[in-house]
């Protein structure tokens, strides 16, 4: 039988080492050489066993302390006299393994938990359509939601008027069962009664035996003024309602904002449009424009504004969600330049050109006009 290798050796970690190193040494160790990783391996299960082993005595204080004085010998003066088979190292280190491959059992020890307790309810998300005045303003709505509520005929538990659930035959009533693969005995829910632990052997009539029945429930939601399209309000506890006493999930309402033509929203600013006559820009005038505010509003507009030009409307947009004041209203002047004007009309223009010292193209002349020049002459 070949001599056993030294123990700080097997894990390779020096002899002074801290008890988190060793830890993490084992923890690559049995990661690298589990059998389940290694079928049909010999030579990595003794691996396995040997990485067990330097564990079991390096990490236990009086062991290491015996191993360090007296070698291999040592530690069966604490009763340690090394594993018989992997099952043994299984047993002794449920927790340890259970923290490197997840919700497994090992010797019939703890995996994962039951799922027949208290869930929470699911979610439910829908959609909300209001217009732009309304998201600028904020708005008051009724929603009506598809649900599930609570069997009345049999107060949720799914059973029939006078009977009651019976224990789970397959997982006698505890939800799990136990399988054995390979090495390991992992430990599952159960797929009869799903986690339960208990059957309905006499479903109520009214809900089928699920404990829940289809409703729709209407609920006022508050839109506040300034919500933008896409944004999304919570409404607590008004989802799904919870399993066996588990709390109700929530209500999720995405808000859709109609657009409006009059208006571009730029997070909490506002942009529109005005059009201007050529006369209007030049001297000056007084037009009407949609606001914010309700009813269309009379804009002054100085003589001489040009094309582009931008006439700001100070805390006249949208309100800030949650903070204090508003955006600003951006209205952006357009000059209309007419394509078609009367004979009169070009005679005024080309005199205001003349008097400006503007220069322009001469006028076309038609046919009948230059008759109408030869006769004078």
């Amino acid at each position: 039988m070949p001599a056993k290798r030294d123990y700080y050796e097997v894990l390779g970690v020096e002899k002074g080492a801290e008890q988190a190193e060793i830890k993490r040494a084992y923890r690559k160790m049995a990661m690298q050489f589990h059998p389940d990783r290694n079928p049909d391996n010999p030579e990595a299960e003794e691996r396995f066993k040997e990485a067990a082993e330097a564990f079991e005595v390096l990490s236990d204080q009086d062991k290491r302390r015996l191993y360090d004085q007296y070698g291999h010998e040592g530690p069966s003066r604490a009763g340690f006299s090394g594993f018989q088979g992997t099952d043994e190292i299984f047993s002794r280190f449920g927790d340890l393994f259970g923290d490197l491959f997840g919700n497994m059992g090992f010797g019939g020890g703890g995996g994962g938990g039951r799922r027949g307790g208290p869930q929470r309810g699911a979610d439910i998300k829908v959609q909300l359509n209001i217009s732009f005045a309304e998201a600028v303003k904020g708005v008051e709505k009724e929603i009506t939601v598809p649900r599930r509520e609570s069997c009345g005929d049999c107060s949720g538990t799914g059973a029939a008027s006078g009977s009651e659930p019976a224990a789970c035959p397959q997982c006698n009533g505890q939800g799990q069962v136990i399988h054995r693969q390979g090495f390991f005995v992992v430990q599952t829910t159960c797929p009869r009664c799903r986690g339960d632990g208990k059957l309905i052997t006499d479903p109520c009539r009214t809900c089928s035996g699920t404990g829940v029945v289809p409703r729709e429930a209407t609920f006022t939601v508050n839109v506040p003024a300034g919500v933008d399209n896409g944004q999304t309000l919570r409404i607590s506890g008004r989802g799904q309602p919870g399993v066996k006493g588990g709390p109700a999930g929530n209500l999720y309402v995405i808000i859709a904002v109609e657009s409006d033509d009059r208006f571009i929203r730029d997070e909490f600013d506002v942009h529109s449009r005005v059009t201007i006559g050529v006369t209007q820009a030049i001297l000056g005038c007084t037009v009407k424009i949609p606001c914010l505010e309700g009813e269309d509003i009379d804009l002054e507009i100085d003589a001489g504004a040009q094309p582009g030009d931008v006439i700001l409307r100070r805390g006249k947009g949208i309100p800030v969600i949650g903070g204090r004041g508003h955006g600003d209203h951006h209205i952006h002047l357009e000059v209309e330049i007419p394509k078609k004007i009367s004979h009169e009309q070009e005679e005024i223009i080309r005199e205001l050109a003349e008097s400006l010292g503007e220069e322009v193209k001469a006028p076309k002349r038609g046919l009948f006009d230059a008759f109408r020049k030869r006769r004078r002459s």
